[in-house]
């Protein structure tokens, strides 16, 4: 109860203090004591970020967007691959130091998407499997998603300190739960009778999952790491302000110094860099139907390259060869 003040039951709010933030100032001093044994996973994470950050800055910019565009035309088809192309080019005529500052963003999305789905994916599956820790997670997951996102700053930065170490774990708290989600979904929403089918013909439970679960649940899981991906990269410019380089920082450069155009600059980069992304996760998560009933190396450059390799074969087979 606050000092000096009696219980009023028509405002009982103004004369209660239950101390709550003076309590949590114990957060702060535990992360203090605890932040030595943060240290080998910031190293891990930090390695991880600077590897993938190097290997995009080394590749030269067109052979980039080369490889890009075949992985979106493999992925998506032809049409799409244009459209990435087109968007990877005016991403590139942005500015000078639009590229290089996507790369960077690109770098600190794809690490937060790998150890997001080595997270989400074993608990998509647990929660798919289990109503018992569905039900526990579910609060968790709906936490994640409701409160701020600046909320995720504070402790992060009190544990790992400023930099792309604690914005790629803000990320990935802030990205996590659709993956879980619709990896639960996905699996809980395999059609049993083929699951019963299999069984009875002796499949063992880890056949199953891989061979008749995951298979049939892909395209939910695929739209789950589609909407991590759409919010790591929201979640850029909100990690710039804890020193995360990349496009975002850009953006937030360029509202303290009111500059309209590095903030459309990095807005734009930002925008361009969701539609490559999203245009080649949704390619990859269609079903057979929507392929033509074709495996994946049937189509896309892949396929190009298969096919031209069979009709070489037949025709060296074709041949007649007089030895004498």
């Amino acid at each position: 109860m606050a000092d000096g003040q009696g219980f009023d039951w028509l405002d009982p709010f103004s004369s209660i203090d239950l101390g709550i933030a003076e309590h949590s100032d114990g957060i702060k001093e535990w992360a203090i004591e605890h932040r030595e044994a943060i240290q080998p996973f910031k190293f891990f994470f930090d390695g991880l970020i600077q590897g993938i950050e190097r290997a995009f800055i080394a590749v030269p910019p067109s052979v980039m967007i080369f490889i890009i565009v075949l992985i979106a035309w493999q992925a998506a088809g032809r049409r799409t691959a244009l459209y990435v192309a087109f968007a990877l080019a005016f991403l590139g005529l942005l500015s000078p130091e639009a590229w290089p500052l996507a790369m960077t963003t690109l770098a600190i999305v794809v690490a937060s998407v790998i150890l997001a789905v080595i997270i989400g994916l074993p608990l998509g599956i647990l929660a798919g499997k289990s109503d018992r820790f569905e039900a526990v997670l579910r609060p968790v997951l709906d936490t994640m998603q409701t409160i701020p996102a600046f909320v995720y700053l504070v402790p992060v930065v009190m544990l790992i300190g400023i930099g792309n170490v604690a914005g790629v774990i803000v990320t990935i708290i802030f990205a996590l739960a659709p993956l879980i989600r619709l990896t639960s979904l996905g699996i809980r929403s395999v059609n049993q009778s083929v699951v019963e089918a299999a069984r009875a013909f002796g499949a063992t439970p880890a056949q199953i999952m891989f061979k008749v679960e995951l298979p049939m649940a892909t395209p939910t899981i695929f739209a789950g790491l589609n909407q991590t991906i759409m919010l790591s990269l929201s979640m850029v410019v909100i990690a710039s302000m804890i020193s995360v380089r990349g496009l975002g920082n850009e953006v937030l450069r360029a509202m303290g110094r009111l500059d309209a155009g590095k903030a459309i600059v990095g807005g734009l980069g930002i925008v361009m860099l969701a539609i490559v992304l999203d245009r080649i996760t949704q390619g990859l998560g269609r079903s057979g139907r929507e392929r033509g009933h074709r495996n994946w190396w049937r189509t896309g450059p892949i396929g190009l390259v298969a096919q031209l390799i069979d009709q070489k074969n037949r025709s060296f087979s074709g041949m007649n060869f007089n030895w004498e």
